[in-house]
């Protein structure tokens, strides 16, 4: 008989490629429970440096195409696969979560805080999806720096996507990867004397 334990939940944790995530996607009440577990994370100065975008439905089509339609701009001889990619990047999970960092600068919490802390959200999010059963896939790439795409989503100056969590149904169970020896990381720290 296995006894449960909070560590082996969080060993087990695993990314879900978005490409292997499919319906169904959490419904309202879920996704809730999912977000207020995701905001328990460490808030300095309580400024709650973070807010969520949903991307759902009709909407993840429409922001690839906005995605080919600039790379198109920025690379007019762009591949057809490289074009292909760019409209199927928001199509496969049912649901995308935007974790938005909304950094107060000149606060006495430093914006890299602040920051780490939108981070957080977004592994807390993770975590959250897949203990209610769910796959998750915490993505960036290009457009989260893009400040035209930022604009397009309707940040403010001050914002900054943090991540963009892709969360469905797994297709597939998700391999396992080597990971790091933990205690082989860890070094003492012995003060100059």
């Amino acid at each position: 008989m296995s006894i449960f334990s909070p560590l082996n939940f969080l060993d087990s944790r695993r990314s879900v490629p978005s490409k292997q995530l499919g319906e169904p996607g959490p419904d309202d009440p879920t996704l809730a429970r999912m977000l207020q577990a995701a905001v328990r994370v460490p808030d300095h100065g309580k400024l709650v440096p973070f807010r969520f975008l949903r991307i759902h439905g009709d909407a993840r089509f429409s922001l690839g195409e906005q995605l080919v339609r600039l790379t198109l701009e920025r690379e007019p001889d762009a591949p057809a696969a490289a074009l292909e990619k760019e409209r199927s990047r928001f199509s496969h999970a049912p649901l995308i979560i935007a974790v938005i960092a909304r950094l107060t600068p000149g606060h006495k919490v430093p914006e890299q805080e602040q920051l780490l802390s939108a981070g957080s959200v977004c592994f807390a999010l993770l975590q959250a999806a897949q203990a209610l059963g769910f796959g998750a896939q915490w993505l960036t790439g290009w457009m989260a720096y893009d400040r035209t795409i930022a604009a397009m989503l309707g940040l403010q100056d001050n914002e900054k996507i943090a991540g963009f969590i892709h969360i469905g149904t797994a297709k597939l169970e998700a391999p396992e990867r080597d990971r790091p020896d933990a205690w082989a990381l860890l070094s003492d720290w012995q003060p100059d004397v």
